[in-house]
């Protein structure tokens, strides 16, 4: 996982958002503090002009209502004025001017040259000394410096009427001194506490956000599987609350992730060990899982196949269009023969829905049902052969009896001709029945061996003696056996059958004056026994086919002999139940040989038992 860099982590975003709150904080208060203190100022200065203002218009109405004679010698209302202004002058007065009635300075504390001057152009002493008006204001000199302009006039304490006019200026440039002064300091107040905090905020964010760390930490650790370590609980706070939660998770995640990976094992050891194939997909019906099995089967590999459509590896394009219908029809078989090879293959299809009942893909069972098909195959054809077989006789038969019904019968050449074909044809299918008996007793594993220890120089000779005795007089019968005694222990009767089907075939197929040759030989731990006929042979590819069930290399001429097409078949039966084998070679217009093995019996102490 990408680490967070610094800058991105939550620790800076919380000393930030402290700084911010602490910012915003220190505005609202310095603004309001700000705010208060300069009107605050202002109220202070302008009381203290006002109280010592007080004290000055009331001595100087003192000194405009004084009486004085014309003749006295005393001082004049001028000097009086300039007294009074030299006592009751401050330091907060910038500009202040006595006024009389006629508009001229008598007074001033400065600028005493303007002293006899009139004043023209302020509007507020005119005011003042037409109608009694005063003047509190603020305002700017000519070197942009604020002044506080305070105009007052003076009564006459009997007459009620104005006398003088008392114009003030007062800087107020001290005012805002102090207050820039003490915005200063709150500036530099505020920095100094934005520094602390940063600082603080560091060591207060690390304490959160190091139990936070810790768990991002162990999260990246438990996505790879492993829970056996704990996060540290710091304190009993909700951080605190949330790494015992945190740990409670990870306990219940790691038995969690045990019983999944149990299942998972589970789950894969069943897939692998399926004879079946399996093959899960996903919604679209693309392939998410494959067991070997199905790898097999289809011979495509798990990479090869992941994420391609079932469909497509399935080859059902042309063969099913909705496989969501298909599994109501319930399995399809799908031909996956090519041209060197039979195959086939059944699929089941099953839908997967989730909780909400959802589709969220397939689950398809294949297998190979190539062997079961030929199998079903082998039986239709068996029970085809064997109705055709019956069919045969029994339409001779039906025809030869319905001529002696109708008459023939009584016709004495014609008549036992009919009545030998019949016999014939219900002897062979006697033996055809025979014969499909003692295969169904084969196949149900009803068929007894009665072993017994056998020489079989011995048993052979009286076998071929027998079909020499009863053979036609242009067949030639060339026996090879060992001259010195060999003991095998076999079911006499069985072996007997498996030989005379074998001989009897090759004298069926042998053409007149023809050498059938039977020889059997000692090898290792076995007898091999092969039968040759002169023949026309058989074609390579129909060799193996001739132990088939009603299988006959010449169809015509095995019918015209009476054959059953079971003696092969039966010998195979009877020599694997020997445990033997039996086998065929041939070559077309060389004749056939037919070979069998059969077990010797084992020596024991150096003696043949």
């Amino acid at each position: 996982m990408k680490k967070v860099s610094f800058f991105q982590s939550i620790r800076i975003k919380f000393i930030v958002i402290l700084i911010l709150l602490l910012l915003l904080a220190i505005q609202v208060i310095g603004a309001y503090f700000a705010e208060r203190l300069e009107v605050s100022l202002e109220e202070s200065f302008t009381t203290n002009v006002e109280q010592r203002l007080q004290d000055l218009t009331y001595y100087l109405e003192k000194t405009f209502n004084k009486e004085r004679p014309e003749d006295s010698e005393g001082p004049t209302l001028q000097q009086e004025v300039r007294e009074t202004l030299r006592l009751y002058d401050s330091e907060l007065y910038s500009d202040l001017q006595v006024i009389d009635t006629q508009s001229r300075v008598i007074g001033a504390n400065n600028q005493y040259d303007r002293i006899g001057k009139r004043i023209t152009g302020e509007v507020g002493v005119t005011r003042a000394l037409l109608f009694g008006r005063d003047k509190t204001a603020t305002e700017l000199d000519a070197y942009g410096k604020r002044m506080l302009v305070r105009i007052i006039p003076l009564y006459d304490e009997d007459e009620d009427e104005v006398v003088g006019v008392v114009y003030l200026k007062a800087s107020m440039e001290e005012v805002y001194s102090q207050l820039q002064s003490i915005n200063t300091i709150f500036l530099n107040g505020t920095i100094l506490a934005i520094v602390v905090s940063a600082l603080l905020g560091v060591l207060v964010a690390r304490t959160i956000t190091k139990p936070i760390t810790e768990m991002r930490r162990q999260a990246i650790i438990m996505s790879t599987g492993d829970f056996s370590q704990k996060v540290n609980v710091y304190g009993s706070d909700e951080i605190g609350q949330l790494a015992i939660t945190f740990n409670e998770m990870n306990e219940k995640l790691k038995q969690a992730h045990l019983t999944t990976e149990g299942e998972r094992r589970k789950l894969s050891s069943v897939l692998s060990n399926m004879s079946d194939g399996v093959i899960a997909t996903d919604n679209t019906g693309n392939i998410t899982l494959m067991n070997q099995s199905a790898a097999d089967l289809i011979g495509r590999t798990v990479e090869e196949v992941k994420g391609l459509p079932l469909i497509e590896v399935l080859q059902l394009d042309e063969k099913v269009v909705d496989l969501v219908e298909s599994q109501e029809t319930g399995s399809i078989i799908i031909d996956l023969s090519d041209d060197d090879q039979f195959f086939l293959i059944k699929a089941n299809f099953s839908v997967v829905q989730d909780e909400a009942d959802r589709f969220t893909g397939f689950i398809t069972v294949i297998s190979d049902v190539t062997e079961q098909e030929k199998v079903e195959r082998e039986r239709r054809e068996f029970v085809s052969n064997v109705s055709h077989e019956l069919r045969t006789p029994l339409t001779t038969m039906r025809s030869y009896l319905e001529a002696l019904t109708d008459g023939a019968w009584q016709d004495k050449e014609i008549a036992p001709q009919f009545l030998s074909v019949t016999q014939n044809e219900t002897e062979r299918m006697i033996r055809l029945v025979n014969d499909l008996l003692q295969l169904s007793k084969m196949d149900h594993k009803e068929q007894t061996l009665y072993k017994e220890r056998v020489n079989i120089t011995t048993f052979f000779h009286h076998i071929i003696d027998r079909f020499e005795m009863n053979k036609s007089e242009d067949i030639i019968l060339d026996r090879k056996l060992p001259k010195e005694n060999v003991f095998i222990w076999v079911d006499k009767d069985k072996i007997t059958q498996v030989v005379d089907n074998i001989i009897s075939n090759a004298i069926k197929y042998s053409p007149e004056g023809g050498t059938i040759k039977f020889k059997a030989v000692k090898d290792k731990q076995k007898i091999v026994v092969s039968i040759t006929d002169q023949g026309v042979g058989i074609a390579r590819e129909k060799v193996d086919k001739i132990f088939d069930r009603f299988y006959r290399a010449d169809k015509a001429r095995s019918r015209d002999i009476g054959g059953t097409g079971l003696g092969l078949a039966i010998a195979k039966e009877m020599i694997a139940a020997h445990h033997g084998r039996i086998w065929a070679e041939s070559k077309e217009g060389k004749g056939t040989t037919v070979l069998f093995t059969l077990p010797l019996i084992k020596k024991k102490r150096g003696n043949q038992s």
